[in-house]
């Protein structure tokens, strides 16, 4: 049932009379639920009234307490009609987007020296197995490819004094290498320095002995392209055989899982340190080394502060043919050691053996600069150290190395070049 309530208000202080009362009145019901919140709406609404229109009521009868109050006029009644029914929803404010998260920064990679080359590099690329890999060196070979991504290159004399490389590769591996040749018992002995994985097509009698014996991890892991060829090893069709023998990273990945490589940490051999400043490098060191097949010779570029490498008389610049780019060291060092004829039943192959084991003399050039020492080698796997004239290691500026090997026999030239007194200026 629906009914009208009323709501009386008195100002306080207020004298009893007409003046001083306002009344309400408020439909709403006793018995319903709509009929509370009306009551309830309503008596809000009431007193919203009550502020407005008794409000100078309330105020006067406060100065009232302060005052004499003048003759007021009776006050009019007001009447609030309040509807029954559901109240008009206040619509909901919509929320505010949620920001998108920042993303998280990158960590920054640790790095530390490689151990071939005391570059800075990754952990991880520290920590790889290094891979030695026989590379041709006859005319029909080149130009070859890798030359730029490994972390050293030998070059030492082998049968007919055609030289061949070890390339041996660590942080960096490269986009092609080859053409791939035969294993040599001195190279293996090299490669055993860092128990690398060994790439080779076939070899001679000593060395394929020594690799089936200590090719399982022991001296080097035996990476045989006569069990890759035409798998992990590849013919190219731009090379007549033997000179056509390639591979390249994703395959050398796969050989080394193949063989059984284990990464680790590798402890350097060899100092490095910085590079020489601009104005301490000199100016024309030339390094002129000769093969019975090939010479090789060097010209140091103190801008670059590397050795520009070139091959017989050429006026080009050596390329590596995986890059396109000139093949140009940081470090040019020189060993010398006996050759002879390897007694190994074969006497028409001419195959050597080298007095690799032991020590002989060194000359080593870093920034140009040139230094007359030793090299000393304990043992078949021990490392190859480099000594200055005070016995004491070299520092090498970091970097690529080329280690050219030659016999005591074979003619080479070492010219230092000179500081400029007004400075080098490499703008």
């Amino acid at each position: 049932m629906v009914g009208i309530g009323t709501l009386r208000y008195s100002a306080p202080g207020a004298a009893e009379g007409p003046s001083s009362e306002v009344w309400v009145k408020i439909p709403g019901s006793s018995t319903s639920a709509g009929g509370v919140n009306a009551v309830v709406l309503g008596a809000a609404v009431a007193i919203a009234l009550l502020v407005g229109v008794g409000g100078g009521s309330l105020l006067a009868s406060m100065a009232g307490r302060a005052a004499t109050p003048s003759p007021s006029k009776p006050a009019a009644s007001a009447v609030a009609v309040v509807p029954s029914g559901t109240p008009t929803e206040v619509p909901t404010p919509s929320p505010s987007p949620t920001p998108s998260p920042s993303p998280t920064p990158a960590p920054t990679p640790v790095l530390v020296p490689a151990p071939l080359t005391g570059l800075l590099v990754t952990e991880d690329a520290a920590l790889r197995r290094p891979i030695a890999i026989m590379i041709d060196d006859q005319k029909d070979a080149r130009p070859q490819s890798g030359f730029n991504a490994a972390a050293q290159v030998w070059q030492a004399p082998a049968e007919g004094g055609i030289p061949r490389y070890l390339m041996i590769f660590q942080d960096t591996l490269p986009a092609s290498v080859g053409p791939i040749r035969s294993a040599r018992q001195y190279f293996v002995e090299w490669a055993a320095e860092w128990r690398a994985m060994y790439a080779h097509v076939g070899g001679s009698p000593e060395a394929l002995s020594t690799l089936r014996a200590k090719g399982h991890g022991q001296w080097v892991y035996n990476a045989d392209g006569f069990r890759f060829d035409g798998s992990l090893m590849q013919r190219v069709k731009f090379r007549a055989a033997p000179h056509n023998v390639y591979t390249d990273a994703p395959n050398l990945v796969k050989m080394a899982a193949a063989v059984g490589v284990k990464d680790e940490a590798q402890s350097p051999v060899w100092r490095f340190g910085p590079e020489l400043e601009a104005d301490a490098r000199p100016i024309g060191t030339t390094i002129v080394i000769r093969y019975p097949y090939e010479t090789i010779t060097y010209r140091y570029d103190p801008v670059t502060n590397r050795y520009r490498r070139f091959i017989d008389k050429s006026t080009t610049q050596q390329i590596d043919n995986a890059d396109q780019q000139p093949v140009a060291p940081t470090n040019v060092v020189i060993l010398r050691m006996r050759f002879g004829a390897l007694n190994d039943g074969h006497p028409n192959k001419h195959r050597l053996e080298a007095g690799n084991v032991g020590k002989g003399e060194a000359i080593i050039s870093t920034g140009g600069r040139v230094i007359h020492g030793t090299w000393k080698k304990a043992s078949q796997t021990a490392p190859t150290l480099l000594f200055g004239p005070d016995d004491q290691p070299v520092t090498l500026a970091a970097g690529q190395t080329f280690v050219q090997v030659i016999a005591l026999s074979y003619d080479y030239k070492v010219v230092e070049g000179v500081v400029s007194q007004t400075g080098l200026d490499i703008r």
